[in-house]
């Protein structure tokens, strides 16, 4: 008989981190833009500042030529792949808990914002997205005659 080492909170864990992927999943299925199916989904935090928007996105493990950033109707899109190094095929894990593999996060934009102008920074595992807003035009008022 094998005698293993039972954590109840460790079961807990597992239990609500695989409720959360399920619910995620059925959440996000009728979703259109706000987050895409993917088993390696890097986490974002958005913000917003006077000036611009800020999307930090963590992905550790992911180089910066496999990272493609792109905007389409309206959404930007953030897709890429962290990739297995060679060493791994070759050894005979016991247990392998990282995670690799493609990713692609989608956000819509809002209108008032300077697509032109986007920036991104990638550094040390996180990427830094800077979307500048338009500067607000006020309407132009204009007077119309009656005939």
């Amino acid at each position: 008989m094998i005698i293993t080492h039972w954590t109840p909170k460790r079961s807990l864990m597992n239990f609500q981190n695989d409720s959360n992927l399920l619910f995620d999943y059925f959440n996000n299925f009728h979703s259109d833009a706000e987050k895409s199916e993917c088993y390696f989904c890097p986490v974002v935090d958005i913000d917003e500042q006077d000036k611009h928007f800020s999307v930090y996105m963590e992905l550790p493990g992911v180089k910066k030529i496999d990272i493609n950033i792109s905007i389409k109707d309206n959404i930007l899109t953030i897709a890429g792949e962290k990739k297995t190094g060679e060493e791994s095929n070759s050894k005979n894990y016991h247990r392998s808990e990282r995670i690799f593999g493609k990713f692609k996060r989608s956000f819509s934009l809002d209108e008032l914002v300077d697509r032109d102008n986007i920036s991104a920074e990638f550094e040390n595992g996180m990427l830094n997205i800077t979307i500048p807003k338009v500067k607000e035009t006020k309407p132009k008022q204009l007077a119309i005659k009656i005939k």
